[in-house]
């Protein structure tokens, strides 16, 4: 088949199901995994350029909700009666569905079942370790800081939280995004920050952007150096990878509960 993915989300989940090879033409945000480098880039994620695409002849393409704008795309691919599929995953349970659904339309279901299943053991696994805390600390996360956005309940950030033994302070929100302005992050004194500015790598990110802001000082993950700088890659794209950002905040949170993060996939196995 002749595939092509729209989102980088969606070109993570092809290469766990073994298809990157299929892949003709991606988004210009896909960078994972590295054989996708060569491929045709097709503009980012909100602005396709349809006729480019169109012209690969794609059996399927793939696209995501989950990328606000989305449906733009979406309206020009049924226009043009193009083959697609369009996913709209909130949580990791969402994701391990997803894995089935594309599965299935692309030949590859015996595959997205043994993913799935990983999957879902690793989750089983973690939700043990996360019984075994006795404290969970409190995490702010913040994936754009001007605006300031971050996730709420409807996230799959509030999963990966509680299951490494945290909460997210903003949980208490019923959207999957929550605009929201500093002072509130303020009075909610998270005891952690993590960092993930979406499209943005780690080297751009520096703690100092939020320790200068007015009452940064008098939050606890401030005052006890516990701002963390992680890859937006492993925490702000809803593909399995999310599993590996999960391995590596429980490991970050619970040195002594959880196991060490190595950085190697564990679906890839």
């Amino acid at each position: 088949m002749r595939l092509i993915s729209i989102c980088p989300s969606n070109t993570e989940l092809l290469h766990y199901l073994g298809l990157t090879s299929n892949l003709v033409g991606v988004d210009d945000f896909s960078d994972w995994p590295e054989e996708i480098s060569t491929l045709p880039k097709l503009g980012p994620d909100l602005n396709i350029d349809m006729d480019k695409l169109e012209a690969l002849e794609p059996d399927l393409v793939l696209a995501s909700l989950s990328v606000p704008g989305m449906e733009r795309n979406v309206r020009e691919l049924e226009k043009r009666s193009i083959p697609h599929v369009v996913l709209d995953p909130q949580s990791l349970e969402d994701i391990a569905n997803d894995l089935l659904i594309v599965g299935e339309q692309t030949h590859s279901l015996s595959k997205a079942n043994k993913v799935a299943s990983s999957m879902r053991e690793t989750i089983d696994t973690y939700r043990q370790c996360a019984a075994a805390c006795d404290g969970r600390p409190s995490l702010y996360w913040e994936w754009w800081p001007k605006p300031i956005f971050t996730p709420g309940k409807v996230n799959w950030l509030t999963e990966i939280s509680d299951l490494a033994g945290a909460y997210n302070i903003f949980s208490d929100k019923d959207v999957a995004s929550y605009q929201t302005e500093w002072p509130e992050v303020v009075e909610k004194n998270p005891d952690e920050i993590c960092m993930i500015w979406v499209g943005v790598k780690e080297s751009k990110m520096n703690p100092k952007h939020v320790m200068k802001r007015e009452g940064a000082d008098t939050m606890f993950a401030v005052q006890n150096s516990k701002i963390h700088v992680l890859e937006e890659s492993l925490y702000c794209r809803p593909s399995p990878r999310l599993i590996m950002g999960l391995q590596k905040l429980g490991s970050l949170l619970h040195p002594t509960i959880y196991p060490q993060y190595t950085g190697d996939d564990p679906l890839l196995k």
